[in-house]
């Protein structure tokens, strides 16, 4: 059984696949914009300063932290707990989800089944094209893969981000803004590969006198030739010219290159798109930086996602009662080490946070047997339930 099959369990999509080839027409949405994704700008993922914009923000998101919450459904969120299916962990999830999101600006993320139809995860797909459909009043989303494979699952049972949206009311955006600024980052790489070929090649321009006829100039170039550039020649490299030949001089060939300000200028609006900058991409910002980056590029996507997953895996009545998932970050991770020990300080003085939590700024595992889950207080500072009535007023 492929990974695709487990995916989209078999018996489920030859029943979809047998509905929704009985759908005479397309889902229409409100805006009357055709509700179909196609898989564009792939390719700039392989551009070396788009793939590294790409690739810190992926980084940074993958150390989010998913749980779930409330009563319901115990059995698949202790499946959760463990990792999104049973071939990735949560890191590796959370990645791909993003980078999937940043190049084609929509991500899906569907459930996996188990033989009895029951969800047992979740899996981002890559699919090159997807349509919504509508079969007995239900909303599909019909998966084509790059390989010819088809799949369908219910909308309600998938998750789908987005990005740039605005002209689809379910898919994002493509990538087109970016086609100019890649197109002279490709300019820019092919100068740079001219270049240095140019730098190992040697070029010649002489007169040559005495030369009657257009034929015995064609003669004394092929006789030059096959006497200096030859693979036959015995010249140890060096050119030699009779004396029929005057003002010898080498071309020079320089060719063009982005000065620094441009190429500076390309990179920023690589780094403006993707919502980074240098410091990010070489883990050199500071904490006021990294604050930034999290509150700017990474809390969005957290927000988006734990929204969306909620809405797929809990029922409505399921969500009204306080289950649901989060994607979160411990941000004071993000602050430098005195400003860490400042913070214990302050808050951990008057029992505003645990001990363990004050651990976990620090990297620190929580301490055994749940002896970190409390929050102590200094002498001088009491719990507001320990007051007397004098001290309250």
């Amino acid at each position: 059984m492929g990974l695709l099959d487990k995916i989209f369990h078999p018996a489920e999509a030859k029943k979809s696949e047998e509905a929704l080839e009985k759908a005479r027409a397309f889902f229409q949405t409100l805006t009357a914009y055709a509700p179909v994704f196609t898989n564009w700008g792939g390719a700039i993922y392989e551009s070396e300063i788009v793939r590294a914009a790409i690739d810190a923000r992926a980084r940074h998101i993958s150390k989010l932290r998913v749980e779930t919450i409330g009563t319901a459904n115990p059995s698949l969120q202790a499946k959760l707990a463990l990792g999104p299916n049973q071939w990735q962990t949560w890191s590796q999830f959370l990645y791909r989800t993003s980078t999937i999101l940043d190049v084609n600006n929509t991500a899906f993320i569907v459930p996996v089944f188990d033989n009895r139809m029951i969800i047992t995860g979740v899996y981002s797909v890559l699919p090159s094209m997807c349509t919504l459909v509508e079969y007995n009043g239900e909303i599909w989303l019909r998966y084509q893969f790059s390989q010819g494979q088809y799949a369908a699952v219910e909308l309600r049972k998938c998750a789908i981000l987005t990005k740039h949206q605005y002209r689809r009311d379910f898919f994002g955006d493509t990538n087109y803004p970016l086609t100019e600024t890649m197109q002279l980052i490709h300019i820019q790489n092919q100068g740079i590969e001219e270049g240095v070929k140019n730098a190992a090649t040697f070029r010649f321009m002489a007169t040559l006198n005495n030369f009657s006829s257009a034929e015995d100039l064609a003669k004394e170039r092929e006789r030059f030739t096959e006497s200096n550039l030859s693979t036959e020649s015995k010249s140890g490299g060096f050119l030699l010219f009779p004396n029929t030949y005057k003002d010898i001089k080498q071309i020079d060939v320089k060719p063009y290159a982005v000065d620094a300000d441009q190429m500076k200028q390309i990179r920023e609006n690589v780094y403006n798109y993707f919502g980074v900058n240098e410091a990010v991409l070489q883990n050199s910002a500071k904490a006021e930086e990294l604050e930034a980056f999290f509150d700017g590029a990474i809390e969005p996507f957290a927000i988006q996602l734990s929204e969306a997953m909620t809405k797929m895996l809990f029922s409505e009545r399921e969500r009204a009662q306080g289950s649901y998932l989060i994607a979160n970050a411990n941000r004071l991770q993000y602050m430098s080490t005195t400003q860490k020990v400042q913070m214990a300080k302050e808050l951990g003085d008057r029992g505003a946070i645990l001990i363990d939590e004050i651990r976990e700024l620090f990297n620190y595992a929580p301490l055994p047997d749940g002896a970190g889950q409390v929050a102590p207080i200094r002498g001088e500072y009491k719990a507001t339930d320990e007051l007397t009535e004098g001290e309250n007023e």
